[in-house]
């Protein structure tokens, strides 16, 4: 038993008493509490699903955008429905005589404008890359909302009990506003965050200039990648002189031993793991610092810092020549290689559109944010009751314990009261709804706030700067308590699952349904022979020859395709005649089941649909323009309906597309539109692969479309403009694409593409300022297939 039998009767009478008060305004007419309850019900249950079901997978401080845009949407009307309804249970209170206190369902209405509030910041996103104005919005509007909260707290409460109570409330949502407020203006001028790529520029043409010869010698591999000076932590303790083309830095310190260096550099992690067990047992660990590395290096180009020439070449050999070659296994290398570019990716994501502080992430910042802060947070607390009490700290206590019902008798005791008495008065079910909303809105707060610790420790960044320390802090290394911790908050790390590298699989061949909607589209891990194949052609391509020119001669002899390569094909054309061919081939000769895909089929399969849907979702990542783009997907539809019928369009497309494959004849003159091409194409490569009288025959016209599919890939990533540039930028939102990765490592070695003056030499009757680039397909013979010619 919980409590006897008299002090239950005695309870569930002032219970039911404190019932009554509650819920004499739903004999309201206009059902107005009831829909303001059912209103409440349905928001506190949409952010407790959120906050605890979005966790399970994922220890991220990053909020999908859909999930975010949902709870914005139903914030930003919260507040004004919210104090109008506060208004009439107000006002409905005064005339039925009750002036001497708010009555009571007003002050539940303000208890969940108060908790929303709390739980406000989870659709903010930490924005540290401006100062002006937009980045203050939404601080003035948070400011704004607590300032309104404060006048309906401290105006029109009464008792000072309760005032102590919701005014404790209210500091909360004020303090919280007040941390996230300085921390970010912290952050705007720090050199380690807000002002680093100015910084990290100047750090990068000086170390370039001092070690260029160094930097580029013969070493591979390990050897490369220890004399590499990088910067990952403390470039901002650098000594540091503004100049008119940015700071000229002292950089000694730079070059110190590792124990007494202000620098961490990749280097410097790199030779500490020939001898530190720690890093030795997990290698992820030093490839999770070169992230961060390139992460700083990379956010320069998104903030208008250009990248030299001196180091985009520097990075590639780096990359390519460093991380490449560190291991003779290639397939595990482009793994890994894949791995540092998706972390790099996360740590924008999480400096841009994270909903935590986990890009301040540091012990520092750890001892200061969650230990120093909320003991001043419940300092404030205690003072806020005294003063609501005009400085009796004796009765300000007594007061707030039997001024606040729920605090005097206990919610559990009411749940118990309540539950017993749900089936006998209907009042007390809205009773219980009321409570159970309030109780619902505390424990997702409360969750909201331990789950913040949590993702701060286990975050990338925290990581970062822990092994930071740890190698230029010999103490660091020689204390078993600090060493200790590291190692535990690692192995709940290595408890997680990481993600992996994936994209989204589309096909213009499926049912309308199954592919009307980017949120039911499939997504697939990244085969690692696709990784390993791009990261091959990557690897040879330099500076603006990373694509070879038209000086290449067609050998697609064996297939005779070279009519599939004729025209002045765009590349949403070449997509997307390509797509149609594989998918066409890839469905008229199924795999058995529970037979694995040869590794040219996966390939090209799932490079063939990634393409096709960054075709159809996000024409902007592509290196043409956009509303072209859109111009050849609208009209392959409209073609596929056409022909394929209503029925067949939106139930049966693939089957309608193949009975109109079958139906060309081979020697028919090439079509002119995108579906005719497909079409007949994927005609030739079913008629050649049934041809085929042995399986490496068949495996052959696989590994000739992979290698296609990866030159295609290739030749999207590089920079195609500013515009290109803010298309990736913006993607972040959504937490970055695939071919964001690609178009990472080409940004960070200079890839680009070739023209058609650095192609073919000029003449003076070519006048055209069309620019051309040539697609290759490099075969497992050495030979060469011209794939496409490609205006931009």
């Amino acid at each position: 038993m919980i409590f006897s039998n008299r002090t239950g009767y005695y309870y569930c009478n002032s219970t039911l008493a404190y019932v009554s008060n509650l819920t004499y305004s739903y004999t309201d007419q206009k059902n107005e509490p009831a829909i303001t309850s059912i209103f409440m019900l349905f928001l506190a249950a949409i952010f407790f699903i959120v906050n605890l079901f979005s966790r399970f997978s994922d220890v991220s401080a990053f909020l999908k955008p859909s999930i975010r845009i949902c709870l914005y949407v139903l914030l930003s009307l919260f507040l004004p429905v919210m104090s109008y309804v506060f208004s009439e249970a107000k006002n409905q209170g005064t005339a039925t005589g009750e002036v001497s206190e708010l009555p009571l369902r007003a002050q539940t209405i303000l208890m969940w404008m108060l908790l929303v509030e709390l739980l406000h910041k989870k659709v903010e996103a930490i924005f540290l890359a401006t100062a002006d104005m937009h980045g203050y919005a939404g601080t003035i509007e948070r400011a704004a909302r607590i300032s309104w909260l404060g006048y309906l707290v401290f105006y029109n409460l009464r008792s000072t009990g309760r005032k102590a109570f919701f005014g404790v409330l209210w500091l909360l949502a004020a303090t919280k506003l007040v941390q996230r407020f300085v921390t970010s203006e912290l952050g705007k001028r720090s050199f380690a965050y807000g002002r680093n790529p100015q910084l990290v520029a100047s750090y990068m043409t000086q170390i370039l200039q001092q070690d260029e010869e160094e930097l580029n010698g013969q070493q591979i591999g390990s050897e490369l990648l220890k004399r590499c000076k990088y910067a990952v932590m403390g470039e901002e303790e650098l000594k540091k002189e503004a100049r008119s083309k940015g700071y000229r830095l002292d950089l000694k310190e730079v070059i110190a031993e590792a124990d007494s260096a202000v620098v961490v550099t990749i280097g410097g992690i790199w030779r500490l793991s020939d001898k530190d067990q720690m890093l030795q047992r997990d290698s992820s660990l030093k490839r999770l610092c070169l992230s961060f590395a390139l992460y700083k290096l990379l956010r320069r180009r998104l903030e208008d810092f250009p990248i030299t020439p001196a180091e985009a070449r520097n990075c590639h050999s780096l990359i390519f020549k460093g991380l490449w070659e560190e291991d003779k296994r290639k397939e595990e290398n482009a793994d890994e290689l894949f791995q540092v570019l998706n972390d790099e990716i996360q740590f924008l994501c999480e400096y841009y559109h994270s909903v935590h502080p986990v890009t301040y992430a540091g012990p520092s910042f750890f001892l200061i944010n969650y230990i120093m802060f909320p003991i001043v947070v419940w300092a404030l607390c205690i003072l806020m009751i005294i003063l609501c009490n005009n400085g009796d700290v004796v009765y300000a206590f007594h007061s707030f314990r039997t001024d606040n019902f729920p605090v005097s008798i206990g919610m559990l005791r009411m749940v118990v009261c309540l539950l017993s008495k749900a089936n006998q008065l209907p009042p007390v079910l809205f009773s219980t709804v009321n409570l159970f909303i309030t109780t619902l809105l505390s424990l997702t707060f409360a969750y909201e706030e331990v789950w913040e610790i949590i993702v701060f420790l286990l975050s990338n960044g925290f990581t970062v700067s822990l092994l930071c320390r740890y190698t230029s802090k010999r103490n660091w290394r020689a204390s078993r308590f600090l060493s200790g911790i590291i190692r535990r908050i690692l192995w709940v790390r290595n408890k997680l699952s990481r993600p992996n590298v994936c994209f989204k699989q589309f096909s213009m061949l499926w049912c309308f349904f199954r592919a009307s909607s980017s949120f039911m589209l499939p997504t697939e891990a990244v085969p690692r022979q696709a990784k390993k194949a791009i990261v091959e052609r990557l690897a040879t391509a330099r500076d603006d020859v990373a694509l070879p020119g038209k000086q290449s001669a067609l050998q697609f002899d064996e297939l005779e395709l070279s009519w599939a390569c004729d025209g002045d094909d765009d590349l949403a054309e070449v997509i997307l005649t390509w797509h149609i061919a594989t998918e066409l081939l890839e469905a008229r000769f199924p795999l058995p089941k529970k037979t694995p895909p040869g590794p040219g089929r996966k390939v090209a399969v799932g490079l063939s649909r990634y393409c096709a849907y960054l075709v159809a979702f996000h024409p902007e990542l592509l290196p043409v323009d956009k509303d072209a783009t859109e111009r050849v997907y609208e009209e392959l539809n409209k073609e596929l309906k056409n022909k394929s019928g209503c029925y067949g369009y939106f139930f049966c497309r693939e089957r309608k597309v193949m009975e109109i494959a079958a139906g060309l004849k081979e020697e028919e003159e090439s079509p002119a539109t995108v579906f005719g091409k497909g079409a007949r194409l994927g005609k030739v490569l079913m008629d050649r692969y049934e041809a085929a009288a042995e399986a490496d025959a068949r495996d052959r016209v696989w590994e000739l479309l992979a290698g296609l599919w990866t030159e295609v890939v290739v030749y999207a990533a590089p920079t195609a403009s500013e515009q290109h540039v803010k298309a990736h930028k913006e993607a972040l939102a959504q937490g970055g694409e695939f071919i964001t990765l690609l178009w990472a490592v080409a940004t960070h070695t200079g890839i680009s593409r070739r023209d058609d003056g650095d192609a073919t030499p000029p003449t003076t009757s070519s006048s055209s300022s069309t620019e051309a680039t040539e697609i290759l397909i490099v075969t497992e013979d050495s030979s060469t297939v011209d794939i496409s010619s490609i205006n931009t």
